[in-house]
């Protein structure tokens, strides 16, 4: 018996694969079309915001699955031409984590000098593999910026800056244009500029700062007045000063008596310390807290600079703590003791005011509360921001009559002294804070420092002091 005839075969054949082309083209172009839905890269502009100046640095992200990137092209246009900044040829240029590269390369006047005021365009053209490198899915995206190369100005108006070490100063200056960031320099610490109008002074262009030379810098430091505008471009100029040198006390602080009763209420409220509660621990744990959480106190007094209220809100000299006997100054340099072996070494800011125990503590000037509660080694303690960065501290006490955003007047009690945090007996601790740097208070108790030293000045450049 014989089969089918061939033919029959062959167009079984033909038909079977004529199926198979079908499906094969139907899941083709599914899978075409599944790709051409993924998502591109992502590209996420983190500087410049807006402006470009001399020495500009761009950074950008591009996030991709597995980072893999088909292209990645960034230029800068202007007026018709472009400026290539970035490619994947230039892997030196941009480093990668996991599925994101990030691309960081100067786009300022210097690194491309064809560059001219105006405005401009950053461009990126970026493309990932999908489908097995059958198809690239591309993303485009561009942002608008400036360019901006005058340099701001600045120039000091004020007179006569004497500044002791641990101590604090006062300058006039002109700064423009309107929108720059300004301030003062010491060595590698920054204080902001505030406007003239915050002391009465009408003209826009004019700013005031206080500053501080601190206790464990250099004398010698330089002192310069900077202006900084959006785009990056810097003016600096030198703050003609005279620096004087101090020599502070130094002591030695047994603690053998007292450290017990004042390391279990700081553990008690400071859980994040983590620090277990055993008298056999003791002394680990007070040099722990006399160490790190010292630091730690001082960055959270550090960052309430940031919340000074842009106006001078006084017009007199700062009041000291009346009929006090002084139990430590400023900037003594401690060594603490155990069974009369050093345990610990820490320079104390501040002064530390006694009279009897329980006496109310008040306001040594108008202010604003900005912290009212528990700070580890400071206790009870409450901070009043006086305006310009200027504020002050109050430590230890046994309670606290005032809450954050009350308005308080000098000589106002503000709480009750104690002998909360790391204190050995009752009394106040009493700190003036120059944008989170400590001060010698001494200064700022003194009628004729304030009077020479801060409000000459403003009258000088025109101004006014508060009522």
């Amino acid at each position: 018996m014989s089969g089918p005839p061939y033919d029959v075969h062959v167009r079984a054949f033909l038909k079977f694969l004529f199926v198979l082309i079908v499906i094969a083209v139907i899941v083709g172009g599914g899978a075409w079309l599944w790709a051409g839905r993924q998502p591109g890269p992502t590209v996420v502009f983190r500087q410049p915001e807006k402006f470009v100046g001399l020495t500009t640095e761009l950074d950008l992200m591009v996030q991709a699955p597995e980072g893999r990137l088909s292209r990645l092209d960034v230029s800068v246009e202007q007026n018709g031409k472009s400026y290539p900044v970035y490619n994947l040829n230039q892997p030196a240029a941009g480093s990668n984590a996991a599925e994101r590269i990030f691309v960081m390369r100067p786009i300022g006047k210097r690194a491309i000098p064809e560059l001219q005021p105006g405005a401009a365009r950053i461009v990126v053209h970026s493309a990932r593999p999908v489908l097995r490198g059958l198809r690239q899915i591309e993303t485009d995206a561009s942002r608008d910026i400036q360019i901006r190369l005058e340099r701001p100005m600045v120039a000091v108006l004020s007179t006569f800056h004497y500044v002791n070490l641990g101590g604090a100063e006062f300058v006039v200056y002109r700064a423009t244009p309107a929108d720059v960031d300004s301030g003062i320099k010491v060595g590698d610490r920054t204080y902001p500029g505030y406007p003239g109008s915050s002391v009465g002074i009408k003209d826009p262009a004019v700013h005031v700062a206080f500053f501080a030379l601190s206790y464990d810098q250099n004398a010698n430091a330089p002192m310069t007045v900077y202006a900084k505008d959006p785009a990056g471009n810097i003016d600096e100029t030198p703050l003609d000063h005279m620096a004087f040198p101090k020599t502070f006390s130094k002591s030695t602080i047994p603690v053998d008596s007292w450290v017990q009763r004042v390391v279990s209420p700081i553990i008690a409220n400071t859980p994040e310390m983590k620090l277990v509660d055993d008298p056999q621990d003791v002394v680990q744990n007070f040099v722990k807290i006399n160490g790190d959480l010292r630091k730690i106190n001082a960055q959270e007094i550090a960052d309430f600079a940031k919340k000074s209220a842009p106006q001078m809100m006084w017009h007199d000299a700062f009041q000291p703590l009346i009929n006090a006997a002084i139990e430590a100054k400023f900037a003594d340099f401690r060594t603490y003791t155990y069974s009369s072996k050093e345990i610990d070494r820490q320079v104390h800011l501040g002064f530390d005011l006694a009279v009897t125990q329980h006496i109310p503590i008040k306001a040594s000037q108008r202010g604003v509360v900005v912290h009212a509660s528990y700070m580890g080694i400071y206790g009870n303690c409450v901070i009043i921001d006086h305006g310009l960065g200027v504020q002050t501290l109050y430590g230890h006490l046994s309670s606290i009559g005032v809450k954050v955003g009350d308005k308080v007047e000098k000589g106002q009690q503000i709480g009750i002294s104690g002998q909360t945090g790391l204190a050995a007996g009752d009394h106040l601790h009493f700190t003036v804070l120059v944008n989170g740097t400590p001060v010698n208070p001494v200064e700022w108790w003194d009628p004729k420092w304030m009077q020479d030293r801060v409000f000459r000045k403003i009258m000088d450049a025109g101004g006014s002091l508060p009522s």
